[in-house]
């Protein structure tokens, strides 16, 4: 008898446990003795899943008013620019998979924006830097993101740019109150905000940081999205927006011209895939770090986890040992495929998997791995995702880079938003193929997912920097091979090694300690973070579809402020009956 069905709400840590279910009643197990912090959000109709109960209750609402998944997902974003300003907004990158129920495919989006034309390392070393800036306006390419919700409302979408926008307009006019999470991310980013004038007059509230409950306006970042509304994206890349955003760079001594930003453009692209024990997992290709997801789960699929047990020993040392094989071939091959080769097609090979697979010892592990040979070779985001009552569904992700220090550091005077800092991703390595050059685009951490089987289809993210390939693959793992549900995978809790080198590696407290102690003996450097660490191991949202049933379901992450949210059914007004 299998216990652990695809969506049943059971979580478990041991193969002891796992046995202990076998001689209990099932509804027991599932209903009283679980481990997740909540159950799925479950509707016939339309579910919606973000970081903010706020911007998830706008989701729904625009699926209520006629529109799909994918405008639902422009307004969620919009929302979460005004509500989460540390980690997204329109100054920042995008990229999207979107399902579309009518034709059954699939459809990637890489709004991901180049570096200003005059970019180049001998620019930035004649400046002094050794090394990318990380802050500052020379950190910042061109913002991808309004030109990604053109592209995608343009070719899926149901309502108007207006429409969708108007709900975050109306909350940037009137405010609402500043969440837990994100007062902290605002607390920490003090310095940063009071070190530029523009920047502090936008994020402080008469010049002090926003407490939890505050009620914070950003009139300016309304003015923006009403330009959005009247003139699309034009109105950011050449029009009113355009200009607020050359006249910051004159200011700050940056390098981005009109022409760097009026002939960008949103990419369409073909999702890549592995297949993991029957499932089909979807990432987007390169310059994203997807590849490294798809990596990892063929090198994990080399080992037999569910028998293992979840989050055991051996479990957790393979995924980790996986995990650095995998991203060290990221670091070495991908870049921007317009401007470097990237052997995508043997990266992601089942032989080379296996050949990758051997170099895992068993009971140590390895601290000096380096980049194979494929055959054939020449943390500030937000992550949300929607399925509307048809089935069209959209895993959406968008980014400033960096939290703490608001992106760059620098808001456009009058815009409301800031300048991302995603030009940090680049290299000034000359034989690396992410190394920096004019209109190309950097090496980039965020990344949509989504998996299927058969009739059930899950869009799925997880932010959090170099986090989020190692989580979307442990994701992965516990719905094939451990039979959680979207929530209770989301739940569970996840290790994420932010280095490359090494043999250091984040653990949430909630794995056994005496999981952590038999790892450490084995080699594993552990660093213990809280019991849901967001800044460590991300944060993540999932809905699911069964095109059998008909069913949709939503979850979010209990290590942030979020919710999934049902559409509701529309109400049937009442005749008061006559006294």
């Amino acid at each position: 008898m299998r216990v652990f069905t695809s969506f049943r709400p059971i979580m478990r840590s041991s193969v002891a446990s796992v046995l202990a279910l076998l001689v209990l009643p099932a509804v027991t197990a599932g209903a009283q003795d679980r481990s997740q912090s909540r159950s799925m959000v479950q509707s016939t109709q339309g579910v919606v899943a973000s970081e903010s109960v706020l911007a998830s209750q706008v989701g729904a609402q625009v699926l209520e008013r006629g529109g799909n998944a994918i405008d639902a997902a422009i307004a969620m974003n919009a929302m979460m620019g005004l509500v989460a300003p540390m980690n997204d907004g329109i100054g920042g990158d995008m990229f999207a998979i979107v399902y579309d129920a009518k034709s059954k495919q699939l459809y990637g989006v890489n709004a991901s924006g180049w570096a200003p034309k005059a970019m180049t390392p001998a620019y930035l070393r004649g400046k002094g830097h050794t090394r990318m800036p990380s802050r500052g306006i020379d950190a910042a390419t061109v913002p991808g993101a309004v030109k990604g919700w053109e592209v995608l409302r343009n070719r899926f979408g149901r309502l108007s740019m207006a429409d969708i926008l108007q709900p975050a307009i109306q909350y940037a006019e009137q405010g609402f109150p500043v969440g837990e999470v994100v007062s902290v991310y605002w607390s920490d980013s003090e310095k940063a905000l009071r070190a530029d004038s523009a920047t502090a007059r936008t994020y402080l509230i008469n010049g002090k940081l926003p407490a939890i409950g505050d009620v914070f306006r950003n009139p300016d970042l309304a003015w923006s999205y009403k330009q959005i509304s009247t003139a699309g994206a034009k109105a950011f890349y050449q029009g009113a927006i355009a200009q607020k955003l050359l006249a910051s760079q004159r200011q700050h001594g940056g390098v981005m011209t009109a022409a760097d930003l009026a002939e960008f453009e949103a990419e369409w692209v073909t999702p890549i895939s592995t297949t993991y024990r029957g499932w089909t997992v979807y990432e987007l290709p390169p310059n994203g770090q997807g590849i490294a997801a798809l990596e990892m789960l063929n090198i994990m699929e080399q080992f037999p986890l569910a028998s293992m047990g979840h989050n055991t020993v051996p479990a957790l040392h393979y995924m980790i040992e996986a995990k650095k094989l995998a991203y060290l071939d990221m670091q070495r091959y991908n870049g921007d495929p317009r401007f470097a080769k990237v052997p995508v097609t043997a990266l992601l090979s089942k032989a080379y998997a296996t050949q990758r697979a051997q170099l895992i010892k068993a009971t140590r592990a390895t601290c000096d791995l380096s980049y194979g040979t494929p055959e054939g070779t020449d943390n500030g985001t937000t992550y949300l995702s929607a399925v509307d009552k048809e089935g069209n569904m959209v895993s959406f992700i968008q980014s400033n880079y960096s939290t703490v220090g608001f992106g760059a550091g620098l808001v456009a005077a009058g815009t409301g938003f800031v300048w991302h800092n995603r030009g940090g991703g680049f290299t000034l390595d000359d034989q690396s193929p992410n190394v920096v050059a004019g209109r190309k685009r950097p090496l980039h951490t965020i990344i949509p997912g989504f998996m299927e089987k058969g009739d059930e289809k899950i869009a799925f993210g997880i932010m959090g920097g170099w986090n989020q390939s190692q989580a979307h693959a442990q994701f992965v793992s516990n719905i094939v091979d451990f039979g959680l549900n979207i929530q209770g995978a989301i739940d569970a809790p996840r290790f994420s090694k932010e280095t490359f080198p090494g043999c250091d590696v984040n653990f949430e407290s909630r794995i056994a300690k005496s999981t952590r102690d038999s790892l450490a003996a084995m080699g594993h450097e552990i660093v213990m973070r809280g019991d849901y660490s967001s800044t460590r191991m991300g944060s993540g949202q999932a809905v699911y579809r069964n095109f059998t049933t008909g069913l949709n379901a939503g979850a979010s992450d209990p290590r942030k402020d979020g919710a999934a949210v049902s559409e509701l059914l529309p109400v049937t007004r009442v005749t008061p009956r006559r006294k």
